[in-house]
């Protein structure tokens, strides 16, 4: 069976920390969330004396497996510093003195990267660095639909003959056996550069190439998270090195290679990598240099998402930016974004920003009636029942680049493994799927068990995607759904919602939450903080607001202070606010500026009622 490891993630809609409960719902009746809360921890004290700073701030530390004040205080003060040099990351060397050679005898290298922003901006990174240094060099991006994931073959007997000497991957490739075999025997050298999972099998061997950079090569390689981006970037910056005679870079690549750290930034928060260690540190500067950013690209994908000016966070990049970035591959051709990325001209790069919003805006509108749509056939077919435990959706007027997005999605709806396929893409009966999983539950083992009647699939633990027959879909969807009750209890499809501490409002003070935010940049592995209160009322009447009065402002007292909270998606609410005097709220403070005022608002993650 090929594998393809062909879908992504979709940073834009991974918001399960925010999924409200909307218990009376006939939908959601099922699923409440288990509040896991993790206990008060007496090391807390000793380190707030040690750091400084308050013992909650503490607390979430330890609970985030920071210990020891050494450890706690490169990770409150990140700095470029802490980023491994690119002379440690396993198979740099031979890739770097390949693209010398390359160089200097002015060979024809063409990168090629995925269509994700992972990929998009490693390919950024890398094309550029290369130009600057006198290279002949283009770059080709797949097309997600027509193409899919991955080195295709098709692609590299088309870059052969256009004279491709040398072909570099950014975010793809490892798995590539039979491509590489073919860039082999068209007389292209090959270069591969990834992140994604290298089969465990140890008979498993690695595609033919010059070089392979990827961190899992080695075990030793401290950051086995690398984003594409960032593997990318460390091959740029290793080669930018090697033609540096001095101890600095010279400041045209000096430069650039500090507007790149923002571009891997992106990519890896876009990529929702673990943002711990050297990842930390790469997106702390990322994006405290985001604003500032002298590439005019980045400059017009801010003016256009309406952030000019602003502080921009992690979620900014995963909410805002990425869609527009991804939306170029999602509706049309990721080329357009690399181009927007590359371009020195700042007239081109607000035409492209403005094209991509437009196509994020399309992309939306589709998104929405797919989600609408496939949230009446699991009502329609029963699929939320307790005693099924997986989803397996086909639909023939479905979009194949949004079906990922849709997934997830319903993963954060029903709180069950989830694969969305669009029968109507389908060639000679051939149709794609994209598949999401929920923690503890291996989503590529569990297609792989039901493989037999696939034609290609790929992915890892909580991604994947499939290529089957639409005459097998029936026979594939009642085989996962018994590979799932086999592997899946009661307790594993209820979601989960991770609490720091259960807390009195009152320590909510203006100082503490503005001091929460030395725990930031947030994302995957250092979730945003969330907080619990017990036995809290009301103080003062709920108010639905927003354009469809989905979401609720409420006030909540425990009678050692009062708190203004906004509960998105939590309106329906409203009446069973007022129908119970005390209730349980989670939540994550955070600080509102309101004409000139600062104040402690809430943002509701659930609430329950005895």
């Amino acid at each position: 069976m090929q594998s393809s490891a062909r879908m992504r993630i979709d940073a834009e809609h991974d918001k399960s920390r925010l999924t409200p409960l909307r218990s009376q719902s006939k939908l959601d009746s099922f699923r409440k969330k288990q509040w896991e809360i993790r206990p008060p921890d007496d090391r807390a004290a000793g380190l707030a004396q040690s750091l400084k700073v308050s013992p909650v701030l503490a607390q979430l530390l330890i609970n985030r497996g920071i210990t020891d004040t050494q450890s706690a205080s490169a990770f409150l003060r990140p700095k470029l510093t802490q980023l491994i040099d690119p002379a440690q990351m396993p198979g740099i060397e031979p890739a770097v003195q390949r693209l010398r050679h390359a160089i200097k005898n002015k060979e024809k290298i063409t990168v090629y990267g995925d269509y994700d922003v992972d990929g998009i901006t490693g390919v950024s990174i890398l094309w550029q660095v290369l130009k600057l240094l006198g290279a002949d060099v283009d770059y080709y991006i797949p097309h997600r639909i027509d193409e899919g994931y991955g080195l295709n073959e098709e692609a590299i007997r088309t870059l052969a003959k256009s004279g491709t000497e040398l072909l570099v991957t950014v975010d793809c490739g490892v798995t590539a056996y039979s491509s590489a075999q073919l860039a082999r025997q068209l007389g292209l050298d090959l270069i591969i550069t990834d992140h994604h999972q290298i089969s465990p099998q140890p008979d498993c061997k690695l595609p033919e190439a010059v070089a392979i950079v990827h961190p899992a090569l080695e075990k030793t390689y401290p950051n086995q998270a690398s984003a594409g981006a960032l593997v990318a970037y460390k091959l740029a910056w290793a080669i930018a090195n090697e033609f540096n005679s001095g101890q600095r870079l010279e400041p045209t690549l000096r430069e650039f290679m500090l507007n790149a750290t923002t571009l891997a930034a992106m990519g890896t928060v876009a990529d929702i990598v673990d943002l711990r260690g050297e990842n930390r540190a790469l997106t702390s500067y990322g994006l405290k240099a985001l604003p500032h950013c002298k590439l005019s690209g980045i400059q017009a994908l801010i003016e256009s998402a309406g952030l000019t000016g602003q502080q921009l966070d992690s979620f900014h990049i995963g909410f805002r930016l990425a869609p527009m970035l991804n939306a170029a591959g999602r509706m049309g051709h990721a080329r357009l974004a690399v181009e927007l990325l590359t371009s020195e001209s700042r007239i081109r790069s607000m035409q492209i920003a403005e094209y991509l919003k437009e196509q994020n805006s399309k992309r939306q509108q589709y998104e929405r009636k797919i989600f609408k749509q496939a949230c009446e056939m699991i009502v329609e077919r029963n699929l939320h029942h307790p005693d099924r435990k997986s989803i397996v959706l086909a639909n023939e007027n479905w979009h194949t680049g949004i079906i990922g997005i849709v997934a997830s999605r319903i993963v954060d709806k029903f709180y069950r493994p989830t694969i969305m396929i669009n029968a109507g893409a389908a060639e000679n009966g051939v149709a794609h799927g994209s598949a999401r999983s929920i923690d503890g539950f291996c989503l590529l083992s569990a297609i792989e068990a039901c493989s037999k009647h696939l034609i290609r699939f790929g992915g890892h633990t909580m991604a994947a995607g499939v290529t089957i027959e639409t005459e097998k879909i029936d026979l594939f969807t009642a085989d996962f759904e018994a590979y799932a009750k086999e592997n899946l209890n009661e307790n594993d499809v209820s979601a989960k919602l991770h609490i720091d501490a259960v807390a009195p409002l009152a320590e909510f003070r203006a100082e503490m939450v503005s001091e929460l935010q030395m725990l930031g940049p947030f994302g995957q592995g250092n979730p945003k903080p969330v907080f619990a209160t017990k036995g809290v009322r009301l103080a003062s009447p709920p108010r639905r607001v927003g354009s469809g009065r989905e979401h609720l402002q409420i006030a909540i007292t425990d009678n050692t202070n009062a708190v203004r909270c906004i509960g998105f998606r939590f309106g329906k609410l409203e009446k069973k606010l007022l129908e119970n005097e005390f209730f349980n709220v989670a939540y994550q403070p955070q600080l509102n500026t309101y004409n000139g005022n600062t104040n402690v608002e809430f943002v509701l993650t659930d609430i329950q009622f005895e």
